[in-house]
């Protein structure tokens, strides 16, 4: 009898445990569910205003790719834009398509965040004076064209300095600049774009995974700090769009397209401050997170069959390359 009883009552405990854990997982799945429907449904139908946060809008990378994108979708929402980048030309050409486009008023800003500190005094000389509402970091730049290990690079010592110049510093120095202006204001918007190659150490893109997880980790740390000031510091981090960085990969339900993929991005501003931008890239960080967590990423094994895709697909890069550089010309 004693025996039943302690039978009974162990049954009882593992049965309480085990609803206990259903109901967590259920409440858990309920809760992503309806965070995902109204960051990527709700969202479509009741756009957040963005002409509340300020007049002028200032992106950084902005003559191509998913820079550009936000840049003209910022502008058909009734922004003005500054466009930061090094190249003059495609500076003022973007410019003027948004002029006329979207009849809206556009700054350009000339420099290559690549070289460090001394041009950030240059670039607040030429903001003096706008009522910024927005501020979209989305200047970066891999390590490599293609998947490489560490020392692949060619100038190494050279490489890792841009990098961290284009993707750590321009994006904590840029915030310096901007947010006091919002502050003092009350209000404002700061877009920051990471990756969903920061979700997991990602061996093979080791400089750009670990740089762009600065990036996620600056953006949550800093909306904390100053959402209650009434800003707003969004952590953008998406899967493959197709850009100059992809090598213009074809657009297919996976890939978007950069002016698809601002669209949707900016969708969700006032819904959540960190998201894979869409619901396809959504979706693929979920499937990614189970079948490809960061132990397997991470294994020997891993690693090889990565060094064996690289290989496969390094004459299609190269081709894609070359005719994108011929374009250009």
């Amino acid at each position: 009898m004693v025996e039943i009883a302690e039978c009974s009552w162990s049954s009882s405990v593992l049965c309480c445990i085990g609803s206990v854990t259903v109901l967590y997982y259920m409440l858990r799945w309920s809760w992503q569910c309806w965070h995902g429907f109204k960051v990527f449904v709700i969202s479509e139908i009741w756009q957040t205003d963005l002409r509340t946060y300020g007049k002028w809008a200032v992106v950084t990378g902005a003559t191509s790719g998913i820079g550009e994108a936000y840049a003209k979708e910022l502008a058909k929402r009734g922004l003005d834009i500054v466009l930061i980048s090094r190249s003059d030309d495609k500076l003022r050409h973007v410019a003027k398509e948004i002029e006329s486009q979207y009849k809206r008023k556009t700054r350009v800003i000339q420099t290559d965040f690549t070289d460090g500190h001394p041009i950030y005094s240059a670039i607040v000389q030429q903001l003096e004076g706008l009522e910024i509402g927005i501020l979209v970091n989305n200047v970066g730049m891999n390590y490599m064209g293609v998947l490489a290990n560490f020392l692949d690079a060619p100038d190494t010592e050279q490489r890792i300095t841009q990098v961290i110049n284009c993707n750590i510093l321009s994006i904590t120095q840029m915030s310096r600049l901007i947010l006091p202006g919002l502050v003092e204001r009350g209000k404002g918007l700061i877009i920051n774009i990471s990756s969903e190659a920061a979700s997991q150490p990602q061996p093979m893109l080791t400089v750009y995974s670990a740089t762009k997880i600065f990036v996620t980790y600056f953006s949550r740390c800093l909306n904390a700090e100053y959402r209650s000031r009434g800003i707003t510091i969004q952590c953008v981090a998406p899967f493959m769009v197709s850009t100059n960085m992809t090598h213009n990969l074809p657009v297919n339900p996976l890939i978007k397209s950069a002016a698809s993929f601002a669209r949707d991005a900016l969708n969700t501003v006032g819904y959540t401050t960190f998201t894979s931008g869409c619901i396809t890239h959504a979706l693929q960080h979920i499937a990614l997170c189970i079948f490809f967590p960061g132990w397997l990423r991470l294994s020997s094994f891993s690693v090889q069959r990565m060094a064996q895709f690289a290989r496969s697909v390094e004459p299609q890069i190269k081709k894609r390359m070359a005719e994108t550089n011929n374009k250009k010309d």
